[in-house]
């Protein structure tokens, strides 16, 4: 008797461990309760050129007058005029030449170096933000209990679930562990 009652616990411990190591798993569907969008906000700056046309002394109205080529154009002018005629002439050649000077150097002096127009390029950025959906919280419900997910897209009625199944760590409670203890009890007599 003590050798039957020995062979059934080893069995019974054995079928437990293998019982207990021995999960369950399968695919089954969930009706989807509800499927929101979840938005975000991003920001596509865009950037706006044009081109214009300008004059290369736009701007420079208010730049000051030079006396340089005066002061030049008039002392060359009476260096010239001084090498003309003699006397009084020698004296009149070199004031008209000094005044002549003077007015052709101003005049050279105060030209804008490049007049040509020119092409300039001006850009502005500006902000575009709009929202995007980035995903959607799915509430669904298996076995009568609700759960919640983020998904990439919307599953649309229902949505693939993987459940497990196992025996759990705590297998008696109070009333089997009872009935346990009086089953030990009959195997020791």
């Amino acid at each position: 008797m003590k050798k039957s009652v020995l062979i059934t616990l080893l069995l019974g411990a054995v079928t437990n461990v293998a019982w207990a190591d021995n999960q369950t798993s399968f695919n089954d569907r969930a009706q989807v309760i509800s499927s929101t969008p979840v938005y975000q906000q991003v920001n596509d700056p865009r950037r706006e050129c044009w081109t214009e046309t300008v004059n290369a002394n736009d701007g420079n109205n208010t730049a000051e007058h030079g006396y340089g080529g005066a002061i030049l154009g008039g002392l060359v002018g009476g260096l010239l005029g001084n090498t003309v005629g003699g006397g009084n002439g020698r004296t009149a050649a070199t004031a008209v030449g000094a005044v002549t000077g003077a007015m052709v150097g101003d005049k050279i002096g105060n030209q804008p170096v490049d007049n040509q127009p020119r092409q300039v390029e001006h850009c502005t950025n500006h902000d575009n933000y709009h929202q995007i959906i980035s995903g959607y919280n799915v509430v669904y419900r298996y076995q009568d209990r609700t759960f919640n997910a983020v998904m990439p897209q919307d599953p649309g009625k229902f949505v693939n679930v993987n459940v497990n199944i196992g025996l759990a760590d705590n297998q008696y409670d109070e009333h089997h562990e009872g009935h346990h203890h009086d089953r030990d009890a009959n195997y020791n007599n």
